[in-house]
Formats: structure tokens, sequence, C-alpha cells
């Protein structure tokens, strides 16, 4: 590609997956990829949580997998929001677990509803087909780059 096009032409990253099942891929036009390793179901159920992690971008797999360092944060983050509230301790501790269980249902892939049906989750949907992910990965055309910023009024 390099002496057809003309460009200096460079891989910044890659990932190798293997599945014990199905592997899907999805390709959303030419900017965004995903790739989903399972472990039983099938091909079309493959590319159908590929499509799904193309479109929502989930970080991690389930909550077993979020760092702890990420959910020490969030915690912190919404104990600091709910402190204007005038409710008892043990009231806002169980706020707090509450909305920490959206955050984690939001990041996660198995909590997230699936895009095809929002009625249904993705983890309903592997148990029903016996399925289970072993890994993902969602790659974006320009994410991850850090862009120069110039402050051309301070020259």
């Amino acid at each position: 590609m390099v002496a057809k096009i003309g460009e200096n032409i460079a891989v910044r990253r890659f990932v190798r997956l293997t599945a014990p099942g199905a592997l899907g891929t999805y390709l959303h036009g030419t900017r965004i990829g995903a790739l989903v390793a399972l472990q039983g179901g099938d091909e079309a159920l493959a590319r159908d949580l590929a499509m799904h992690v193309a479109a929502v971008n989930p970080a991690y797999v389930d909550a077993g997998a979020v760092p702890a360092e990420v959910l020490d944060k969030e915690r912190e983050i919404l104990t600091e929001q709910t402190k204007g509230e005038k409710k008892p301790p043990e009231i806002v501790a169980k706020m707090v677990e509450g909305r920490l269980r959206k955050f984690l249902a939001e990041i996660t892939l198995l909590g997230q509803p699936f895009v095809k049906d929002p009625d249904t989750t993705v983890e309903k949907l592997l148990k029903k087909s016996g399925a289970k992910v072993v890994e993902f990965v969602r790659y974006e055309v320009g994410s991850g780059i850090e862009k120069k910023q110039d402050d051309f009024v301070a020259k």
C-alpha cells in the first residue's frame, strides 16, 4: 500500500483472538470494526454481538472484569453527588450501590440491553443460547491518537 498510494503506513495496534466456539466479526462502514469470541453459540449470534459491540462500545465483558480502581472512583463520585441530599447514611449507601449497579450495567457488555432487542439484556440472550463471551475487541479509526493542539493566538 505504501508504494501504491505514496503515504507512510504503520500498524499501530492489533489483537489476536482465538475462540473455543464461534468468532464473530462486524465492520460498520470503514471506520469501526469489532470481533467477538464465544464459547458455545453460533456464528450468527457472534456476528450480532460484534454488531452490538461496534454500536454500543462496552468497556468490559462483565462486572468481574472492571478494575477495582474504576469502581472506587465511581463510588467516590456517586457519594459526593449524594452529600447534598438530607438522607440517613444507610439510605445514602443503598442509593450509591444502586447507582453503581446501574453504572456497571452501562459499561459492561453483559449488562447492556441488546441493540437488536432492547427488552433483552446481552446476558439473557447468551443464557438463552447457551453461550459465553470469552473476549471482544472494538477498533475505531483515529481512536487513541493524541491530536496536537496549536494555540495560534499565543503565537
